[in-house]
């Protein structure tokens, strides 16, 4: 049983860091305020489950101003995608074991 452990990421056991990957991996990126909204947490919250997820380089960080107010975007970065993919089919193989 315990190989069937080795691919779940630790990264996504918390709900919302395993929602804000989920909503990347469906979207080419969101910003702050979308994500907030879909999930219905507060700014800090989401704040400091997105610097878990940048720290591991699972998520891209993009900076912008639009009309002079600021803007950040995410998106699943090329080793996020791989890691929650990798996870998924982890928690497949646990539930669809023999």
């Amino acid at each position: 049983m315990k190989h069937l452990l080795n691919n779940i990421n630790k990264v996504f056991d918390h709900r919302i860091r395993l929602a804000i990957m989920s909503a990347l991996m469906v979207n080419d990126f969101m910003d702050f305020k979308s994500l907030k909204e879909l999930l219905g947490v507060t700014d800090g919250n989401l704040a400091s489950h997105i610097k878990a997820l940048e720290k591991e380089d699972f998520i891209n960080v993009d900076k912008q101003f639009i009309k002079k107010k600021p803007n950040t975007r995410y998106s699943a970065s090329k080793i996020g995608k791989k890691a929650f993919n990798d996870h998924l089919d982890a928690l497949e193989k646990l539930i669809n074991r023999d």
